[in-house]
């Protein structure tokens, strides 16, 4: 049955989340009782009134999870029992795809259809990947000396305090639950304090999958209140976080300051789309890369939002881009299915992503298209697609990640130039390359400091693909095999035969 805008209000008015945390298999109000309020972007309303913890909720939960790791309950599983829960826990997300949608689009304003097609799926499709390595990961046995037998294990770290942020509430939890519990670690999940209730429902799914008790537990809150305690940690091993350039930073120190607890960063970049003159379909780049930096609301941390053209295509590039623009990514309900951008996720968002727009115009950049707040939306904090012309790379749009739909023209002389300018950033999430040269493609793959590269197609990939980047945008990898080896370690052991 297909559901209409007026079915997805009536079951979100019926929507009764979890609001409370869960540590050792139950769900707890905070220890001081004290809760916060998660609100929906697209109408300034609460959603719910969510426990809000402290470094206190934060140290139960870690010991729950130490307590699960050393008794083996999950850790010391045999695998075949572990890939039969992750099995049945993706099945529950899928199962639960419209509670999942429902959470994420009040919580953060993604709209409905997106988290059906992309989110949900995305989620599960990574859950099952990981399902499917847990009894396929293997160590080694070395040839050395006759006189004796060497092996390496590769063994879980222990308990992982998985920071998550709020533009992929589910599936950027889904992406570093899957390695983290495949591994046999035990798990301290912190959401976003804007979107934490998908988190909730995940680990109330983990439990009825099989999920032992005290493997993955949830605290909600505050960063400064509960992330950073976490990062802090004495008896945390590993922090996987992805968020901003400035926090995952943080997570470095506090990792120094504690007891030198591994940490995987993802912080965000400022992605270059490359078109060439020698491109064949202009139409489809000019499509794909609308879809590239106005999806989700451009609250993702590869958006291409840097489009580098080619000067003998320039114009006509950006006459296809406007024109696409126009209807692809329009402001709307996110609870409409027909939606195709929501609101930004806080005020405080909106605010940030409309300065950005002025200082756009103060720098000189031409203000192409957008640039305002959609009319008929002012209760909510939406913000028009946008697009400036006839940028400098040196302008501060075209070098801060502005996090929303915002996307800087930059004309380009050739393919040299492109990589000169396209490197030239502090980030090095994402890029691609619009060109029928295959040696061009190579040669563009081979310079760009980026940990992803597209060439002819932005955001294409699975679970099998590395997720990760180069200088600020971080230096661990979600998805594909990679991201297990960042949940475990590998010890060596020696035999002496003589």
């Amino acid at each position: 049955m297909t559901l209409t805008r007026d079915d997805w209000k009536a079951r979100a008015a019926a929507l009764k989340p979890e609001t409370r945390m869960f540590i050792d298999g139950e769900f707890v109000d905070a220890l001081s009782g004290a809760t916060f309020p998660t609100i929906n972007p697209a109408t300034g309303e609460v959603v719910a009134e969510v426990a809000r913890g402290t470094a206190a909720d934060v140290d139960r939960a870690v010991a729950s999870a130490k307590r699960a790791f050393r008794d083996g309950r999950w850790s010391r599983l045999d695998p075949r029992d572990r890939m039969t829960v992750l099995s049945r826990f993706a099945d529950l997300i899928e199962a639960n795809a419209e509670s999942f949608a429902l959470l994420d689009t009040l919580d953060m304003g993604k709209p409905i259809s997106d988290m059906l097609n992309i989110d949900v799926p995305g989620s599960v499709s990574n859950i099952r990947f990981f399902a499917e390595v847990v009894d396929k990961t293997e160590g080694a046995v070395t040839n050395t000396t006759a006189s004796a037998l060497h092996y390496i294990l590769r063994q879980p770290l222990g308990v992982c305090g998985i920071v998550v942020p709020w533009n992929y509430p589910l599936m950027m939890a889904a992406w570093k639950l899957g390695p983290a519990l495949a591994a046999g670690n035990s798990v301290v999940l912190k959401p976003a304090e804007q979107s934490p209730l998908s988190a909730l429902l995940l680990a109330k799914l983990f439990m009825e999958a099989g999920g032992p008790a005290g493997i993955l537990n949830v605290v909600t809150g505050f960063g400064e209140e509960t992330g950073k305690p976490l990062a802090l940690h004495m008896d945390v091993d590993k922090i996987g976080f992805t968020g901003s350039g400035e926090v995952g930073k943080l997570m470095l120190i506090y990792a120094g300051q504690s007891n030198m607890k591994r940490v995987t960063n993802e912080c965000g970049g400022k992605s270059p789309q490359v078109i060439l003159a020698d491109c064949e379909d202009l139409d489809t780049a000019a499509a794909t890369a609308v879809s590239a930096i106005y999806g989700n609301q451009g609250e993702v941390c590869s958006a291409g939002s840097r489009l580098l053209v080619e000067r003998p295509i320039y114009d006509a590039f950006i006459e296809k881009f406007t024109e696409v623009a126009k209807t692809a990514h329009q402001p709307g309900d996110p609870l409409d299915p027909a939606t195709t951008m929501g609101p930004l996720v806080t005020p405080e968002q909106q605010d940030r992503v409309l300065r950005y727009i002025d200082i756009g115009q103060k720098e000189g950049a031409n203000l192409a298209f957008g640039g305002a707040v959609p009319a008929g939306l002012n209760a909510g904090c939406y913000v028009e697609p946008t697009l400036f012309t006839n940028v400098a790379n040196s302008m501060r749009i075209a070098q801060e990640e502005i996090f929303g739909p915002v996307a800087s023209v930059i004309p380009v002389d050739n393919v040299d130039h492109a990589i000169s300018v396209a490197n030239d950033t502090i980030y090095g999430l994402a890029a691609s390359i619009w060109t029928s040269n295959v040696k061009t493609a190579h040669r563009f793959a081979r310079d760009i400091e980026a940990g992803i590269v597209w060439v002819n197609a932005y955001e294409a990939g699975d679970a099998t693909t590395p997720w990760g980047g180069f200088k600020q945008s971080g230096n661990g990898r979600d998805k594909c095999l990679e991201a297990l080896s960042q949940y475990s370690q590998t010890k060596s052991v020696w035999i002496d035969l003589r």
